[in-house]
């Protein structure tokens, strides 16, 4: 429970912050967790009390909390050259060795990289690209972005409107020309008696539809991030996005992979596009990047995309956009640093190897009379939580289920992530079959304990 002593930290926490994407009636009763250091996959508290953290922080922190290989690689870059950016062409080393090992383990045979600071950056970058493309190639109509319903991109204002989520009508969002589509989840969104394939090629009508609507020579680009993270990890349904692009390419339209969650290992394969079988027109690529070490995204443009971006850039002498710390040499030390941890220290094989022990673990918790789903890919996972498992009828939201699983399980010494209904799982990928255990003990006591009170 909260300290409520005008010094302590929980007090100073409320006095001169002010909390994003929070539960605030449970930060008023609990008080915030102000934490001060990590070992391996826990972090601990000013109270000196440990958590596993069953969310890798917000998705990133992949290799743990104190990886010496990755602090080393920051603290000998900060030694060396400790800060530039990647304006009138110039730009340090590391940044160079950086793009060539993206366009290297990319599924693009070729291409080009443009930094940014986060992944909402990214995704905002790359509407820019697609509208500054549109113009100079004498379509300057084509200005509409269409995204999925509960799809996540980001919280600018252009990446926010891409964003498929309700909250942003606060905010006066989304922006006029961005276009929401259906949400592939079939378990909840398939009608009475419709397949999967069925439901996969309805998806895809329903876009063609739209498309169709709008006018194809309005649409800019389709955004789509393999599993739907921060909309409660959805993988899509089956064969979904070969039925899309399909249509995508009918129409001329670009097919980008928002992989900010997903890159780098999160599905067992280094891209989710990978684990589903396509090759976009261009990846979004962020928190994995550096696991966390450092604040980076990039934009990867596949061969068709970087060539015509170069020409039109050529056209006025310049592409006019770019962030201060784009291509930072301390944030492309720890990329190049991530990338090698990742695809050479065993962590995205442990993934590999997890993913079956990760997936019993879910299936076990799904036996529980109010978990309706479970779903996931990879080391990336949730349990859909609902008062009718038959009817799939979910609680009522003002009993705030999935926040009280959450701080339950903190209660418990495990962080996870309530989204929606849903609690959601992705621990970090140096974990062991130990730690998964003990966090489905720790969650499974909670589900009981919340269940009995609401049920």
């Amino acid at each position: 429970m909260r300290d409520d002593t005008p010094n302590s930290w929980e007090s100073r926490a409320d006095s001169y912050s002010l909390y994003g994407f929070t539960d605030l009636p449970s930060i008023h009763e609990r008080g915030a967790v102000i934490v001060t250091h990590g070992k391996g996959p826990y972090v601990y508290d000013v109270h000196g009390r440990s958590y596993l953290d069953g969310n890798s922080g917000l998705w990133n922190m992949v290799a743990g909390f104190d990886h010496p290989g990755l602090a080393e690689a920051a603290k000998a870059q900060y030694d060396r050259f400790p800060g530039y950016h990647a304006f009138f062409g110039r730009m340090s080393d590391q940044t160079v060795m950086l793009s060539e090992k993206l366009v290297e383990v990319s599924p693009f045979d070729r291409g080009r990289v443009f930094y940014t600071n986060s992944g909402s950056e990214a995704n905002d970058t790359m509407v820019k690209m697609l509208w500054f493309l549109a113009g100079a190639e004498g379509h300057p109509q084509r200005r509409k972005i269409i995204t999925r319903i509960n799809s996540y991109h980001g919280v600018t204002a252009v990446s926010a409107s891409m964003t498929g989520k309700p909250y942003n009508s606060v905010f006066g969002l989304p922006l006029p020309g961005f276009i929401h589509v259906g949400c592939p989840h079939y378990w909840r969104f398939g009608k009475d008696g419709e397949s999967e394939a069925q439901f996969t090629e309805r998806m895809a009508r329903e876009l063609e539809a739209t498309i169709i609507t709008e006018g194809p020579d309005t649409i800019a680009g389709f955004f789509a991030e393999p599993v739907m993270g921060a909309g409660g990890v959805i993988p899509p349904s089956a064969g979904y996005f070969q039925a899309v692009q399909k249509v995508l390419k009918k129409y001329g339209i670009p097919l980008i992979a928002d992989e900010v969650i997903c890159g780098f290992g999160r599905t067992g394969n280094t891209w989710g596009c990978q684990t589903y079988d396509f090759v976009p027109d261009a990846i979004i690529s962020s928190k994995n990047i550096t696991a966390g070490y450092f604040p980076m995204g990039a934009v990867i443009l596949g061969p068709d995309l970087a060539d015509r971006l170069q020409d039109a850039s050529e056209a006025i002498e310049e592409f006019p956009h770019g962030f201060t710390a784009s291509g930072h040499p301390v944030g492309c030390a720890v990329a190049l640093k991530a990338i090698d941890v990742v695809m050479n220290e065993g962590l995205a094989e442990n993934v590999r190897t997890l993913t079956p022990h990760f997936e019993a673990g879910l299936a076990r918790l799904a036996e529980n009379p109010n978990i309706g789903e479970w779903r996931g890919k990879g080391l990336m996972g949730a349990l859909e939580a609902v008062k009718d498992k038959a009817t799939k009828t979910p609680f009522d939201g003002k009993l705030s289920v999935s926040e009280r699983i959450a701080n339950t399980c903190t209660d418990h010494g495990l962080i996870c992530r309530p989204l929606g209904q849903a609690i959601v799982l992705c621990p970090p990928f140096i974990c062991t079959k130990d730690h998964l255990d003990e966090m489905f003990d720790k969650l499974e006591k909670a589900l009981k304990k919340v269940f009995a009170e609401v049920a």
